[in-house]
């Protein structure tokens, strides 16, 4: 029993480390491809920081794709980090100077579509999908959904500082590695544009915040039972409510910011 026990743990251990290399080397390998050629308009992929230089986005569409790749054959983690690259790529495009949920309901309420309604009811139902696929029971399958779409809010509040998003990934995705390997996944992919990202030659934006928190979030959920997901889910409704107090506080103490304060 001992013999096996240790052999299941090791196997395990193997596993995660394997999933974080493939993470970070697929990352790293989309990274540089991107940089070299970008799609479509380059333009697209710049963006103008505080102190007027510009510097470049591919660091989250790599990110993500590595997140994703490494998620499989995770069906809710690729469909949840999917949603977040998607409906996060659309708002680094279309985006504007509105934040918060309440200006976006406003908007929508007037009939205007904004890009932050966009993320909010997209990440939001691939969230719900997700924890529907997570869990069997309809209560757990909301609070997972919850988790999901929170962690990707949240990442993406504190993303205001070169490096912070990626570091929040990091810290909150070390002790999930305790339970499973899927919390790897985002840890890799935020490990190998971290450097760039402190660097302020690169940044996360709303593509590769969302994309990575989305899943984290997937993997929280599914490291948790009822208890674990409420837990997680009032702390990140919590988060979301006092949004912009995440988002200073994420600021303080900071270098001069490489992002758009979002």
């Amino acid at each position: 029993m001992s013999s096996s026990g240790d052999g299941d743990r090791l196997a395990g251990v193997v596993e995660r480390v394997v999933r974080f290399g493939i993470a970070f080397g697929a990352t790293r390998a989309a990274y540089g491809r991107l940089r070299s050629r970008p799609p479509g308009n380059p333009a697209s992929w710049e963006r103008t920081n505080h102190a007027g230089r510009t510097v470049h986005t591919q660091a989250g569409a790599a990110a993500a794709g590595g997140a994703v790749l490494t998620a499989l054959p995770s069906v809710p983690a690729a469909l949840a980090t999917t949603a977040g690259a998607v409906c996060g790529r659309y708002d680094d495009l279309r985006g504007d100077e509105r934040r918060g949920f309440r200006a976006h309901l406003t908007a929508l309420r007037g009939g205007e579509v904004t890009s932050g309604a966009v993320k909010l009811f997209g990440i939001g139902a691939a969230g719900l999908a997700a924890g529907a696929l997570l869990k069997e029971r309809p209560l757990d399958k909301v609070l997972a959904g919850v988790v999901v779409a929170g962690t990707a809010h949240l990442v993406n509040l504190v993303d205001v500082r070169p490096g912070r998003a990626a570091l929040l990934v990091l810290g909150l995705g070390a002790p999930g590695l305790l339970r499973g390997s899927l919390a790897a996944a985002p840890m890799g992919a935020a490990a190998a544009v971290l450097g760039d990202d402190l660097a302020e030659r690169t940044m996360l934006g709303d593509m590769g915040a969302h994309a990575l928190g989305a899943s984290l979030g997937t993997a929280v959920a599914a490291a948790n039972g009822r208890f674990g997901l409420a837990v997680h889910a009032a702390g990140l409704v919590a988060a979301a409510a006092y949004g912009e107090r995440v988002s200073e506080f994420a600021r303080e103490g900071a270098r001069p910011c490489a992002h758009p304060c979002e």
